[in-house]
């Protein structure tokens, strides 16, 4: 096997870990002679991109040597940049002039399925592989190139911990630990104040990454997106918090898809292309309620995009290194249309439609107290290493 050109892409929210999956994957692409052409900005990058075209290429397209991966493991981000473009349902504005006239004639919001042309620029590019890292969205994508015949290899990655097929994603490790070390610095402050601290974690159907970052910063009590909240009865354990506290404070970590008892998620903004509009201010509405009725002062802070900056810990690294030369194997092998995976503890692969399938949600039963609001570890014998 020799002389493939590969194609590699990075789609929807940067994780730490990115730069360090597309660095092992390239180098060992490198070794056996192949070619890998990184794609910038996620499917964006497919369907702007005019094959053929010198300046055009340049511009969607990153030729990747030894020396353009050499050093890129050691920041965070992806340095092929993302973006959260749906090619299956993409506005007729956003399509480039060289599209046929049919298809960029009418409403310019009116949203059409541009994969058909997807498809003709990976074989006019001479691309044998495409490689998607991405959350559930971006892989969704990959799911349908699959169908359509394209050889393509997934890779998980999200905070949320939340794609279908696998137990474990690239960014969700250096995404607790940074919202650990986060929580327990804002103890100077809410303490010094004796106040309630309210401190909001992405996770928009998924409550894994405040479960576990509350779990492990022992706050007071924690909020996850599968479990209503009566905002009643949080609001008077908080209180009971602070007053049992010598240093008189309490803190709550809440997700931002959590929702009170007969509400919803708090959400703004336009819907993105995969029809998500954007999540946050749920901590916002919990610090004000808690202000409101008690008349305790609170602190509120959203971690957001703190959460996803900065460089991988150690097992982001190793896993997303892990992932890379997985997938470089299925490469070696000659497989497609599987997604990257972790399952028992062991390194897998899984059919990439399992994306598609379902969708990943903390077990309340086993690991969350639903009077308490706590994460609940009874027994750890047997369960997996993020207790999911």
């Amino acid at each position: 096997m020799s002389g493939l050109r590969i194609g590699i892409l990075t789609g929807g929210g940067d994780v730490p870990g990115l730069n360090a999956c597309m660095r092992t994957f390239t180098l060992r692409a490198l070794e056996d002679g192949h070619e890998v052409v990184g794609i910038r900005r996620g499917w964006d990058g497919l369907v702007q991109v005019r094959p053929g075209d010198r300046e055009s290429e340049s511009t969607h397209l990153m030729r990747l040597g030894r020396n353009e991966v050499r050093a890129i493991d050691r920041t965070g981000g992806t340095f092929l940049h993302t973006s959260r473009t749906n090619p299956t349902q993409i506005r007729r504005k956003h399509l480039p002039d060289h599209y046929p006239e049919a298809l960029r004639a009418g409403d310019e919001n009116e949203k059409i399925d541009a994969t058909q042309q997807v498809l003709e620029t990976i074989e006019k590019l001479g691309m044998n592989h495409l490689v998607a890292i991405g959350g559930d969205d971006t892989l969704s994508v990959a799911v349908r190139l699959d169908q359509e015949g394209v050889p393509i290899l997934a890779i998980p990655k999200t905070m949320d911990n939340d794609v279908h097929g696998t137990d474990y994603c690239i960014g969700f490790s250096t995404a607790v630990t940074r919202s650990v070390n986060f929580i327990n610095d804002l103890r100077s402050p809410v303490g010094s104040h004796e106040r309630i601290a309210v401190v909001e974690l992405f996770g928009r159907y998924s409550g894994e990454t405040a479960l576990v970052s509350g779990y492990l910063a022992s706050a007071d009590r924690t909020l996850i997106a599968e479990v209503p909240f009566d905002i009643d009865r949080i609001i008077e354990l908080l209180v009971r918090d602070k007053a049992s506290n010598p240093s008189l404070y309490s803190v709550v970590v809440i997700s931002e898809g959590a929702r009170p008892t007969g509400g919803e998620m708090v959400i703004g903004g336009d819907a993105d292309a995969f029809g998500h509009r954007k999540l946050g201010g749920i901590g916002d509405y919990l610090g004000a309620e808690i202000k409101a009725r008690t008349g305790h002062d609170v602190m509120v802070q959203r971690l957001a995009y703190l959460m996803r900056s900065g460089p991988p810990d150690s097992l982001d690294r190793i896993v997303a290194n892990n992932f890379g030369s997985l997938a470089y194997e299925c490469v070696e092998q000659k497989k497609s249309g599987l997604l990257m995976a972790i399952q028992g503890g062991c390194y897998t692969t899984v059919p990439v439609s399992s994306v598609t399938s379902g969708r990943r949600s903390v077990d309340v039963d086993e690991l969350y107290d639903v009077r308490s609001y706590r994460p609940k570890v009874l027994h750890v014998h047997g369960k997996p290493m993020f207790l999911y």
